[in-house]
């Protein structure tokens, strides 16, 4: 049997921009492999990176903010599952699906913690330890709103998952972890994958729109390098990312060896031809697109604590985690020499995407909990009170801003 689902995108999926744009293409590739038939909205504009969705089958639809024509196209297309792009978008647009299609399954990807990252940057600014007072920001009250108020959240971190239940005292039937969803990697693909005398050179890559990764290649360039440079002075350190702006572009320096190489059109061979993945992350929230992409192409890391969040579980990692800057560096340059000891990093790292980030397997438990909250949909809102709560008094004041902005602009 067909169903429908919409998701609302904060933006359009960028997957070879961004991390975000990645885990919002392997949703779609799930919801698509139970027979959804999937439509995309987003009131953002499109960009041109931006995935073209129908062209495997997806229907992408431009949608406004504040307008009542959402109502009748999303009464129309009366989905089975409607899912949220990030909070903001649930904010927008949960009160419109639950007012036209109320039997439909309200699902928010959180993508990452919003309210955790911005106090971490914020106690990173302070230079202060991070504490409650950093946690309980505005952000995080309207975040933890939307998770109440929606019938099932997704989680891709572990640490948050804690966060979530032991520290804003969520309840834990509301939430779903669903980490990145990876295919297997074979035996075959990997002795296809580059070995360690075929390798040279340090990568880093991340969206240059997203300030923990404009702060890592920052500190990257003006502390860790030089420690990494004058140790191992013929190696070059290739920084890759989209949108780069100027102040990003004037951190390159060929003499220094310090390259802003840009957009990587295809990670994969960028990833392949470097010997180490440096990942200076030092706030932030989530896990790490890049230690993913690392580990599928057999290129160990060096990391701050941050940037090793959620990954790894109990297993032994693809490198090392260091977060003083001396012996950041001196991991780096003892990984980079150490042949065996790289050898025993990447083969950690196989093995850390094979039994953590299991496609089949989360694809396996999120259709069932998909189907148990589906059967059970009418009970599971009713022992929510504090969602209907958040409904009642959150939600009506954004309709009727909502509502009245519409007016106004008539």
């Amino acid at each position: 049997m067909i169903k429908n689902i919409l998701i609302i995108g904060f933006v359009w999926p960028e997957p070879k921009s961004s991390a975000a744009g990645g885990r919002m293409m392997q949703l779609i590739a799930f919801f698509q492999s139970q027979n959804y038939h999937v439509t995309f909205a987003s009131p953002c504009a499109k960009t041109d990176r931006a995935f073209n969705l129908e062209s495997i089958g997806v229907n992408q639809i431009s949608v406004e903010l504040n307008h009542s024509s959402f109502d009748v196209f999303v009464k129309g297309l009366n989905p089975n599952v409607v899912v949220f792009d990030r909070f903001m978008m649930e904010e927008q647009f949960g009160w419109r699906v639950a007012e036209q299609c109320p039997d439909a399954l309200r699902i928010l990807d959180t993508e990452d913690l919003h309210g955790l990252r911005k106090g971490r940057q914020q106690a990173f600014k302070e230079g202060a330890e991070f504490s409650l007072e950093h946690l309980f920001n505005n952000t995080a009250k309207r975040e933890i709103a939307s998770i109440c108020r929606s019938d099932l959240s997704l989680i891709i971190s572990e640490v948050e998952m804690d966060i979530l239940k032991n520290k804003f005292k969520v309840d834990e039937d509301l939430l779903v972890y669903l980490p990145f969803m990876l295919e297997t990697l074979s035996d075959k693909n990997i002795t296809k994958l580059p070995k360690f005398e075929a390798r040279q050179h340090f990568i880093s890559i991340g969206n240059f729109l997203h300030e923990p990764n404009y702060n890592a290649v920052l500190y990257l360039k003006e502390t860790l390098w030089p420690f990494i440079r004058e140790q191992l002075p013929k190696t070059e350190m290739h920084v890759y990312g989209a949108y780069a702006n100027q102040k990003v572009n004037q951190l390159h320096n060929q003499k220094e060896g310090f390259l802003i190489k840009g957009f990587a059109e295809d990670v994969n061979e960028v990833m392949q031809k470097a010997k180490i993945c440096l990942a200076t992350v030092r706030f932030g929230a989530g896990l790490k697109g890049k230690l993913a992409d690392a580990m599928q192409n057999g290129t160990p890391c060096i990391m701050t604590s941050i940037a090793s969040e959620g990954i790894f579980g109990n297993l032994d990692t693809n490198g090392f985690i260091e977060d003083g800057p001396k012996a950041f560096a001196n991991k780096a340059v003892q990984l980079y020499q150490d042949e065996k000891l790289w050898n025993e990093k990447q083969q950690n790292g196989f093995q850390i995407i094979n039994q953590r980030f299991s496609k089949k397997e989360f694809q396996q438990k999120f259709a069932s909990i998909i189907e148990e909250t589906t059967n059970q949909l009418h009970n599971k809102r009713l022992n929510n009170f504090t969602g209907q709560m958040l409904m009642h008094h959150t939600l009506q004041s954004a309709k009727f801003m909502g509502k009245w902005i519409e007016a106004k602009n008539k």
